[in-house]
């Protein structure tokens, strides 16, 4: 099942801003130019309440005042009206319509479906009482808390190259979630945060995992800690559904960030969070997108999670005409294919390095959680 609205464009912090909802348009009109785009399911907007079950009422009257051109002296304690998250009208409505799709996914999991993908989404930054990183409210743990409510234990998955921080913190006390983020470094880079020693706390404790990964990581290294760290994991905690954050920031294109993760890497690991959905969480998975701010590259990482999600094969090309139109568009030259046509590892000289250290780093992991079961 595909959820997704045209209204998720609404959601728009303005033409110079770096999550843009250009992102959606290409994409659907790239997989609507494949021949593969099947009518999704247009999901309802999320009520107040359904917003206020994961975060505080005082914020969300100051998101919902700022929507209407209010301005308090307070906003920016609020995380509104930075340059990151920048006020727009009817801001309120449009991260609740994008809440209601991720919420509708976790519905959608409850009445029996087995795999969402949710073409949306994934505002992982988001905290209880304030906006953060673009995000302004958190619908991947209205969808948790959703979730749980119902007596599921759920895992969620964060492969975006940020740190996971809100959703993290708004359940780093809960027993029933288990949290895994994998991400670059917050010695380098935004939100600071997703050490090793981030482990939960009270019930919480050893089911908050995070793997803070070297800058300039490669497909390889990624892959081995990925592996070596996520199905363990799984494997101990035994979720009822699995929750995934699939941003495409961690690709060597983006310019926000220093991974190099290739379409290579990214076609691996949907196929084994698929794997892993059907050992661990008998086949209940629930996708997002998030981050992804290189325009050729995030639309290549979400058509190929549309592929794999589906179980088509993957095109050798993409469609001239659609090519044409978006780079005169763009104004700049696309990548003809959907696998990388670039090497991004011609100079690597700390490779391995880089590889020892993200070793180390879920070395340390174990030894901070090896004390605290994760059942």
């Amino acid at each position: 099942m595909v959820i997704y609205r045209d209204e998720y464009r609404l959601y728009n912090f303005g033409p110079r801003h770096p999550f843009t909802p250009v992102r959606l348009e290409m994409l659907v009109s790239l997989l609507e130019a494949l021949g593969v785009w099947r009518e999704p399911l247009a999901p309802p907007e999320a009520t107040r309440e359904e917003v206020l079950s994961v975060h505080a009422e005082r914020f969300v009257r100051r998101v919902e005042a700022a929507s209407r051109g209010e301005r308090a002296p307070d906003l920016e304690h609020y995380g509104l009206g930075t340059a990151d998250t920048p006020v727009f009208p009817g801001m309120d409505r449009a991260a609740r319509v994008l809440v209601g799709g991720t919420l509708e996914g976790a519905r959608r999991i409850l009445a029996g479906e087995k795999r969402v993908l949710q073409l949306g989404g994934g505002l992982h930054h988001a905290q209880y009482d304030r906006a953060s990183g673009f995000c302004v409210y958190n619908d991947l743990s209205v969808a948790i808390r959703h979730l749980t409510r119902a007596g599921l234990r759920v895992a969620y998955l964060d492969i975006d190259v940020h740190h996971g921080d809100g959703v993290q913190w708004i359940h780093y006390e809960e027993k029933e979630v288990l949290t895994l983020s994998l991400h670059e470094s917050g010695r380098y880079l935004f939100p600071g945060t997703g050490h090793v020693h981030e482990i939960g706390r009270g019930e919480g404790l050893g089911k908050k995992l995070n793997l803070p990964l070297e800058p300039f990581t490669e497909d390889e290294s990624y892959l081995e800690v990925f592996q070596a760290l996520v199905g363990q994991a799984l494997e101990r905690f035994r979720p009822d559904v699995l929750v995934v954050q699939a941003g495409a920031d961690a690709h060597f294109l983006d310019p926000l960030a220093d991974l190099l993760l290739t379409t290579r890497a990214y076609e691996r690991l949907f196929s084994l969070i698929l794997e892993y959905a059907a050992a661990y969480a008998g086949g209940r998975v629930l996708f997002t997108l998030g981050g992804g701010y290189s325009l050729d590259a995030a639309v290549r990482v979400w058509a190929m999670l549309y592929h794999i999600f589906h179980g088509l094969p993957l095109p050798d090309r993409l469609p001239e005409p659609w090519l044409r139109a978006w780079e005169a568009r763009l104004s700049t030259p696309l990548t003809p294919t959907l696998h990388d046509a670039l090497d991004p590892y011609e100079a690597i000289p700390r490779r391995p390095e880089i590889e020892r250290r993200n070793r180390i780093t879920l070395e340390r992991l174990w030894e901070m959680v090896e004390a605290h079961l994760l059942s």
